[in-house]
C-alpha cells in the first residue's frame, strides 16, 4: 500500500480535555498542531507577504480552489510550477474545493448527481463543478493537502435534505478518491457533514472513515449557527474521527472558537475572519477586539496590545493606525492584517504549550476573563 503524502504524528493528549499537541508532515515541511491557517483565497494572504508570514511563524496557509479556477486558471498555475512557485511559499498549502463558494456566492445553483450547476460570480457566465473536476483543479494547483467535493447545506435545513445531502456528499468523496491523480505528493481529506444532526454526521464520518482519506475536516459549521450549537457538533463528531490523521475545523478563525475547537480535539483551523475586520480597522488585542478608527484612539499614543510582541505593536500606536484606517491607507490595512494574525498565531503557539503543561481549561478561564468572552461553555466538552 502507497504511503500518504501526508502523515500525522500524536505527540501529546492533554489531561483534561480531548485537546492534543501534534505534528502533520507534508511535502513541503512539517508543522505542528494545534494550527490556525491563514486565508491566502487567491494566491495571497492580502495585504501580507509571504516573508511577513514566515516572521509571524505561519506554517501552513490555505487558497482557494474556486477563485484561482476563475483568476487566473488552475492551468496557468501548473505551467508556473504549481502554486508554490507561483506564489513564492515553500511551505505547505492547502486548497478548498470550492464548493462553500458556490452555493454562497452563486445565487443560481443547480445542483444533479453529476454536480453543481451554477452562474460565475464575476461576470454571470454558467459553469459546472463536479467531484472529479474539483479534484483535477487541485492537482493542478499543486498544493499539498486538498479537499474533496462536497455539499454544505444550511445549518438549519431539514432533517430529510441534510441526510440527502450526506448520501450525495459520500458519494462525491468516492468519485474525487478515484479521480485523486497525486494521492504520493498531494493528501486528499474528506469532510464530514450532517448539519446538527448526531446521527447524520454519525454516518457521514463512517462514510468517509471506509475509503481511508490523509484527513477529515469537519464542515457545514460556524455558517450561522450559535457558538453552542457548533461546540455541541463538535463535541460529539470529533470523537468519531481516527487518532492517527489529522482533524480540520473549516470556516473557523474567532479566539474563542479556536480554544474550544482545540479542547474538542481539532487540529487545523482556517478563517478570512482576522483580516477582514482588519481591514475595518477592528484588531484582536489580549483584552479583547479593539475598533481603532473610533475617535477615542485619535490622540491614543500606545501599541494596540500592551501584551504583543508584534513587528506592528512595536513599532506604532494606535492614533496612527486610526489615522491609515480612517484615511483608507493600504499601509494601515496591512499593519492591522499582519497584527490580527499574528494574534491567532501567537495564541495557537500559547494553547500548544497549554497542552503540553495540561492546563488547557485554566488559559482558556484565564484569557476568557482577560478577552471578555462568556465562560458558560467552560466544561461542555
Amino acid at each position: 500500500m502507497k504511503e500518504s503524502a501526508i502523515q500525522y504524528r500524536l505527540i501529546k493528549k492533554e489531561k483534561h480535555t480531548n485537546a492534543r499537541l501534534g505534528e502533520i508532515t507534508t511535502p513541503h515541511g512539517a508543522f505542528l498542531t494545534p494550527m490556525f491557517m491563514p486565508v491566502g483565497t487567491l494566491a495571497t494572504v492580502k495585504t501580507i507577504s509571504p516573508e511577513e508570514l514566515k516572521q509571524m511563524n505561519a506554517e501552513i496557509i490555505l487558497s482557494n480552489t474556486y477563485h484561482l479556477w476563475l483568476r487566473p486558471g488552475e492551468k496557468i498555475v501548473k505551467r508556473a510550477g504549481g502554486l508554490h512557485q507561483f506564489m513564492n511559499w515553500n511551505r505547505p498549502i492547502l486548497t478548498d474545493s470550492g464548493g462553500y463558494q458556490i452555493f454562497s456566492l452563486s445565487d443560481m445553483c443547480y445542483l444533479t448527481e453529476k454536480g453543481v450547476h451554477f452562474k460565475n460570480h464575476l461576470n454571470g457566465t454558467s459553469l459546472f463543478l463536479s467531484p472529479e473536476k474539483a479534484i483535477q483543479i487541485q492537482n493542478n494547483l499543486g498544493a499539498d493537502i486538498i479537499m474533496s467535493f462536497d455539499e454544505c447545506p444550511d445549518f438549519y435545513q431539514s432533517y430529510e435534505y441534510v441526510k440527502a445531502s450526506v448520501i450525495r456528499t459520500s458519494r462525491w468523496a468516492k468519485r474525487g478518491l478515484k479521480a485523486h491523480a497525486k494521492s504520493d505528493i498531494q493528501g486528499l481529506f474528506g469532510i464530514v457533514q450532517g448539519a446538527g444532526f448526531k446521527d447524520l454526521r454519525k454516518q457521514s464520518a463512517k462514510d468517509l472513515m471506509s475509503m481511508d482519506f490523509a484527513g477529515y475536516a469537519i464542515g457545514g459549521l460556524s455558517v450561522g449557527e450559535p457558538k453552542k450549537e457548533m461546540n455541541r457538533v463538535l463535541g460529539f463528531t470529533t470523537p468519531l474521527l481516527p487518532e492517527k490523521k489529522p482533524r480540520y475545523l473549516m470556516g473557523v478563525g474567532s479566539a474563542d472558537a479556536l480554544i474550544d475547537g482545540v479542547i474538542r480535539g481539532i487540529d487545523m483551523f482556517d478563517c478570512v475572519l482576522p483580516t477582514r475586520i482588519a481591514r475595518n480597522g477592528t484588531c484582536m488585542t489580549s483584552k479583547g477586539r479593539l475598533v481603532v478608527k473610533n475617535a477615542k484612539y485619535a490622540e491614543d499614543f500606545t501599541p494596540l496590545d500592551l501584551a504583543c510582541d508584534c513587528y506592528v505593536c512595536k513599532n506604532y500606536t494606535r492614533a496612527y493606525l486610526r489615522h491609515l484606517i480612517k484615511c483608507k491607507e493600504i499601509f494601515g490595512m496591512r499593519l492591522t492584517s499582519y497584527h490580527n494574525l499574528y494574534f491567532l498565531l501567537d495564541l495557537m503557539r500559547k494553547i500548544r504549550q497549554a497542552i503540553l503543561d495540561n492546563n488547557l481549561l485554566a488559559f482558556r478561564q484565564s484569557f476568557f476573563e482577560e478577552y471578555g468572552f462568556n465562560q458558560e461553555n467552560a466544561e461542555a466538552f
